[in-house]
C-alpha cells in the first residue's frame, strides 16, 4: 500500500494550472492528506506586461478563490491545506522541487502545459520537476481523459497502465498503480515493450529457461505482479515490439486507459538524449494524466 500524507500542488494562480487542484484535492480528501498550494513570485514576474493575477496582491486571498471551483463536495473547512510563496524565483521547477523536500512531500500533482514538437528542446517545468523530484509526481494536462468528476470531486479511476520493463524503477510504478487499482477496484493494465535490439536475438534466458522473447517477456510479466493483487482487480498483461513511448502512448489511447504509471528514477532523462526519453514524450502526448513514480528521498535531518 502507498502512504500519502503531504501533496504539493504548484500553482501561478491561473485558471489552467488551477485544474491540477482538482485532482490535488480529490486526493487529499481521500488519503486524508495535507494540501500544499505553491505559488512562484518570479524575479521579472512584476514587469511582465500581461502580469499573473498576484503581481503586486495578497496572494493569500486568492488561494482561496483557486480553490473555491474544485473543492467539489468539500468545503474548505474539511480540507487540510497551507499556502506557501517562493519569493523571486528564477527558475520555477527548482523551486517546486526544493520546496516538496523542505516539506517532505509525497506527492506532486500539477499541470503541464502541452509544448509543440518544435519545441521539444527546449524543455519545461514539468518535466524539470518529473526528472528531479524527491518523491512522484502526478502530470495532468488540457484535453485528456478525466478521472476526477467536475462536479463532485470524486475519483472515478476504471483503467490503470503501468509500462513495465523489469528495473527497480517500473517496480516501483508498480506498486503505484497495483495500490490504486485496488482502492478504486481499477482495471490493472502492464505493458512490456520489446525492444529493437531484444527482437533481434534469436532467445530470452530467463531463470535458466530458454525461450523466445514474447513468450519470455510474457511469462516473466505474469510472475512480476503480486498474487494477492489477482484478488483485487482485474489484470491485463501485454507485450509489445517497437518504441516504447509509442506503444505505451498506442496502448493508452486503445484500452481507454485513464492513468499511466512510469518510473523513473532519473536515467531516463539523460542530457544527451537529443530527441527527449520514454517518459518525456509520454508526458508530452499522453491522453491521460501520468503518474511518474519517483522514490520518495527522506528528508535531510
Amino acid at each position: 500500500m502507498i502512504t500519502i500524507q503531504r501533496i504539493l500542488c504548484p500553482t501561478d494562480l491561473s485558471s489552467e494550472s488551477d485544474e491540477a487542484l482538482r485532482y490535488a484535492v480529490a486526493l487529499t480528501s481521500a488519503y486524508d492528506a495535507k494540501l500544499y498550494l505553491l505559488y512562484c513570485k518570479e524575479v521579472k514576474s512584476d514587469s511582465n506586461e500581461n502580469g499573473g493575477k498576484a503581481a503586486g496582491i495578497e496572494t493569500a486571498p486568492l488561494f482561496t478563490e483557486s480553490l473555491a471551483p474544485h473543492l467539489g463536495l468539500n468545503t474548505l473547512c474539511d480540507l487540510d491545506w497551507q499556502g506557501l510563496v517562493a519569493e523571486n524565483v528564477d527558475d520555477v521547477g527548482k523551486a517546486i522541487v526544493d520546496e516538496a523536500a523542505k516539506q517532505k512531500i509525497d506527492l506532486i500533482v500539477m499541470r503541464s502545459r502541452r509544448r509543440p514538437h518544435a519545441a521539444l528542446l527546449l524543455g519545461s517545468t514539468a518535466k524539470t520537476v518529473s526528472r528531479t523530484a524527491p518523491c512522484p509526481v502526478l502530470v495532468t494536462h488540457p484535453r485528456e481523459r478525466e478521472w476526477v468528476g467536475l462536479s463532485t470531486g470524486e475519483i472515478d479511476l476504471q483503467r490503470i497502465l503501468v509500462a513495465y520493463d523489469f528495473s527497480s524503477d517500473a517496480e516501483l510504478a508498480l506498486n503505484y498503480g497495483a495500490s490504486l487499482a485496488q482502492e478504486y477496484q481499477a482495471e490493472l493494465h502492464l505493458l512490456h515493450v520489446l525492444t529493437e535490439a531484444e527482437q533481434e536475438e534469436p532467445e530470452l534466458a530467463w531463470l535458466g529457461v530458454t525461450e523466445s522473447a514474447y513468450p519470455g517477456a510474457a511469462r516473466k510479466l505474469q510472475k512480476a505482479i503480486p498474487k494477492e493483487v489477482f484478488l483485487w482487480c482485474p489484470v491485463t498483461n501485454a507485450v509489445r515490439f517497437g518504441k516504447p513511448y509509442q506503444e505505451v502512448l498506442a496502448y493508452a489511447k486503445e484500452h481507454s486507459i485513464d492513468l499511466i504509471c512510469m518510473g523513473a528514477g532519473g536515467t531516463e532523462f539523460t542530457a544527451g538524449a537529443l530527441l527527449g526519453s520514454n517518459v518525456d514524450r509520454v508526458l508530452r502526448q499522453a491522453p491521460c494524466p501520468v503518474l511518474v513514480t519517483r522514490p520518495v528521498k527522506p528528508a535531510d535531518k
